[in-house]
């Protein structure tokens, strides 16, 4: 699915960060979780609600994304001192 970005002028460098995006090692431990129509919320804001489905992940959550990106830039030194999760 291709989303469509509205120019908005907060980022400077929008494709460079779509790449980002895009090239984000998390994708290495999430799955691609759907975005699904919401019929009731869509009616009821009178406009189309999707939903990312993140519950859809291996654990439920979308903290498997932010948890893995932090522990993947850790210096060796903060690394050898361990994780608590």
């Amino acid at each position: 699915m291709r989303l469509k970005i509205k120019k908005t002028g907060s980022f400077k460098n929008s494709k460079r960060y779509i790449k980002l995006i895009e090239n984000a090692s998390v994708y290495d431990v999430a799955i691609n979780s759907p975005i699904t129509f919401a019929p009731n919320l869509s009616l009821k804001e009178k406009n189309k609600i999707f939903l990312k489905r993140e519950d859809l992940q291996p654990i439920f959550s979308f903290k498997n994304r932010g948890a893995y990106n932090k522990i993947i830039n850790l210096s060796d030194s903060e690394k050898k001192r361990g994780v608590i999760a």
